[in-house]
């Protein structure tokens, strides 16, 4: 390896640049940092935009008129309904099995019974059309597992809901209030795309190599399972329930600080300053703590909030606000991270249509610390 390529080694790739995309932004306007779609800010989206438009903004490139949005919301709604071979092997999978693992493998099955599986890799119309059904598809995959887990009767799609009031209405079995589909919605928008984060980065390698779109999803699913990613809002809850008295709050993390635990829910690679969706879920934290009547949770993480952004400059990630809002609309934490997913596909998708229209095999080199050359010596030499 040549020296050159030796100097610019970055630990976990850290500030390596490693592909151009038009899909969004951690930078913000002149540089000042933030996050941006197509270079909407999230804070208009969230106030302004329903998930599925935000989705149609990230798979079609604009947002959409009405009438785009009415025929995209159709799709969607079509693609609500699953294989009946994967219902049965939602109900067959072991009840111990991580939903993120049958998500995974729920993905994988749906390839299989794609219109578009024949179509090549590179086909762009096929690849949005199987992205656009994903999105519809993910989320019954999630509310049936969870219902299955539950002994719950399974509840068909709802055609007269929205995409966030159905899902809650599929797993809760009741339609939400307007605040909380609200929330939830809003949720979904925020976690929707993210730039270069290790899943969408995941996505892109595998289909660099001219592998098909629901390969680079599965890729992305298996890599935002981890706890460092995904998984960090499952972690986040459990921070919550772990004080569980408003009153024990700031004693416990002061005492955590001073055994310098990890703190799921704060710091970011990115963002130095403040990751602006979790500002933006707080206040539909407290919106919806405020219509239930209950800010106990609430009352347990600002100490935590203040304590971990003033001592260790680390203020808050958008898990850890999301990690109370889903406790609030009835969700159980072992499906935070596949909520996350579902949301994500429409930011993943794109990032895999984008690498397969102008694509290049990602290869990069490894700097090797091993031995120096040797020679093989015979068996009975070796000592």
């Amino acid at each position: 390896m040549s020296t050159a390529t030796a100097d610019i080694y970055r630990p976990g790739l850290e500030g390596i640049i490693a592909c151009e995309t038009a899909i969004s932004s951690v930078e913000g306007r002149q540089g000042a940092g933030g996050l941006e779609y197509r270079g909407y800010p999230i804070e208009e989206l969230a106030e302004s935009a329903t998930y599925l438009e935000t989705a149609h903004l990230l798979l079609h490139g604009h947002l959409p008129t009405q009438a785009e949005l009415d025929a995209f919301e159709d799709r969607i709604r079509a693609a609500r309904a699953v294989p009946e071979p994967l219902i049965e092997l939602l109900r067959n999978v072991p009840r111990h099995v991580h939903p993120m693992d049958t998500l995974r493998t729920s993905v994988s099955v749906l390839a299989h019974y794609d219109p578009d599986l024949a179509a090549s890799p590179t086909d762009h119309a096929a690849n949005v059309r199987k992205a656009e059904r994903l999105i519809g598809q993910m989320a019954t995959a999630i509310a049936y597992r969870e219902r299955i887990e539950r002994g719950l009767p399974l509840l068909a799609p709802r055609d007269d809901l929205d995409h966030a009031a159905n899902f809650l209405y599929m797993v809760n079995g009741e339609v939400p209030s307007e605040t909380k589909r609200k929330a939830f919605d809003v949720s979904l928008v925020l976690y929707a795309e993210h730039e270069l984060n290790a899943s969408t980065f995941a996505a892109r390698v595998t289909v660099s190599t001219l592998s098909d779109l629901h390969s680079g999803i599965v890729s992305a699913i298996g890599t935002l399972k981890g706890p460092l990613h995904g998984g960090a809002n499952e972690e986040a809850w459990k921070v919550l329930e772990q004080v569980g008295d408003p009153d024990k709050a700031h004693a416990w993390i002061t005492a955590a600080l001073g055994r310098k635990e990890r703190i799921m829910g704060f710091g970011h690679r990115v963002y130095k300053t403040g990751d602006p969706r979790a500002r933006i879920l707080k206040r539909y934290c407290q919106q919806i703590a405020h219509e239930a009547g209950e800010d106990r949770w609430e009352r347990i993480a600002e100490p935590i909030e203040r304590e971990v952004t003033a001592q260790k400059h680390l203020p808050p990630n958008v898990d850890w606000p999301s990690a109370r809002l889903y406790h609030y609309l009835g969700l159980q934490i072992h499906i935070y991270t596949p909520i996350f997913a579902m949301a994500r596909v429409a930011g993943w998708a794109a990032h895999v249509i984008e690498q397969l229209d102008h694509n290049r095999l990602m290869r990069p080199r490894a700097r090797y610390i091993g031995q120096p050359s040797r020679d093989v010596e015979p068996i009975e030499a070796r000592g």
